[in-house]
């Protein structure tokens, strides 16, 4: 009874310890409307696309404004890899990586369950194949660890409720010595006809990486509106 006790008062010990971490690493306050009250390195976290977004991650326009067969050159895709699409969405970018890792595999990751029926239904109506739909969670990937050669992360990390948490696992997830592809509108750029906070500097988000233990390679800078910067999960 007493041994069980003790195991009880350490489990809430180390539960109280991991919440006081977490509060410490975000802050609550207000903000941009269109972003949560929430931050993280002083940063305001961004509201999440839903999958009534659907439309908007389909639209036709995407090709021009984002230039996506320059992004697929970037990432050097060579047939057998293991590819995570992080946030994939409506999965417009899984299906352009399953017609290039021939053998390999291409998990489709979404923490909406209503995003991975629709990827399911795509992948039935298209006939693709090498796809693996993965319904993710707020703090994880949900993903093996050591097993991706490649993670791709779209307009969608700015949107992490807890991208410290997120960032750790995507690190788990990826081989030693793999990449991880961050590609976020430029905050730099006025230009760029996007919401403020959905969009992203090369700074912070260097920042904000190398915090989880991503070391910064370089930023292709060749896409119209977005950055394209590649990480690397150090070889130990």
């Amino acid at each position: 009874m007493q041994k069980s006790i003790s195991i009880s008062l350490f489990f809430i010990a180390f539960l109280l310890t991991v919440g006081a971490s977490a509060q410490g690493r975000y802050t609550i306050k207000g903000g941009d409307p269109n972003g949560i009250n929430k931050w993280y390195m002083g940063r305001q976290i961004a509201h999440v696309m839903s999958h009534f977004g659907i439309d908007w991650l389909e639209r036709q326009e995407r090709e021009m404004e984002e230039n996506t067969s320059q992004l697929l050159k970037n990432l050097d895709v060579k047939p057998g890899m293991i590819i995570a699409d992080i946030g994939a969405g409506s999965g417009y970018h899984s299906a352009l990586l399953s017609k290039k890792v021939g053998n390999g595999k291409v998990y489709a990751v979404d923490v909406e369950p209503e995003m991975i029926a629709y990827l399911n239904k795509r992948i039935k109506q298209e006939k693709l194949s090498g796809i693996v739909p993965v319904l993710s969670k707020e703090t994880s990937v949900s993903l093996p660890e050591n097993t991706v050669d490649l993670v791709l992360l779209v307009d969608g990390y700015h949107e992490f409720s807890y991208p410290y948490e997120m960032g750790i696992s995507m690190l788990k997830a990826l081989k030693p010595g793999g990449k991880l592809v961050l590609v976020e509108f430029r905050s730099e750029d006025a230009e760029v006809p996007i919401k403020d906070i959905h969009k992203m500097s090369e700074a912070q988000s260097i920042k904000e990486l190398k915090a989880a233990g991503f070391v910064f390679e370089k930023n292709i800078k060749n896409l119209p509106w977005q950055h394209c910067m590649i990480f690397i999960k150090p070889i130990k």
